[in-house]
């Protein structure tokens, strides 16, 4: 992951709280100021061979419900099916590039790149480089609040 990426990812952090892997253990609202390490983050394996680690989920004082994961997925990896969402999402590239399909478009992003995917989007992200994709994932809103402290 890139410095930039990282840098992205402890702002946000700053304003947010962390749960384990399977989501059981949200943290208290987040109310005050706090730095949420990446190398602490749980992680998960999927079955193509990429990966995830669980940075965040809380609930902003100001009432928003907020998850940030780290995702990699390898090189020629088989990407998750495109699906729908029912929140927000903001991808941050970190490392390498991917194609972002939705819409029935499709739209490359690389590294420093931020995509937006409006809740309700059925979308997909491929790894179309050498190398695996590195992204960060900031989740908002919608259904992200049914696994958030109230």
């Amino acid at each position: 992951m890139t410095k930039t990426c990282l840098v992205g990812m402890a702002a946000l952090a700053i304003v947010t709280g962390i749960a384990n892997a399977e989501n059981t253990v949200p943290a208290p609202t987040l109310d005050h100021a706090k730095v949420f390490k990446l190398a602490e983050a749980p992680g998960r394996k999927f079955a193509n061979g990429g990966g995830a680690r669980d940075l965040i989920l809380g609930t902003l004082k100001s009432g928003e419900a907020v998850r940030v994961h780290e995702s990699m997925q390898p090189e020629g990896a088989e990407p998750n099916p495109a699906h729908a969402i029912d929140h927000s999402e903001f991808i941050i590239v970190g490392e390498g590039t991917l194609e972002f399909s939705h819409d029935g478009v499709s739209e490359i992003a690389g590294p420093g790149d931020v995509v937006y995917v409006a809740q309700g989007t059925t979308h997909q992200v491929k790894n179309i480089g050498k190398g695996p994709i590195k992204y960060a994932i900031v989740s908002i809103g919608g259904d992200i609040g049914a696994n958030a402290p109230k």
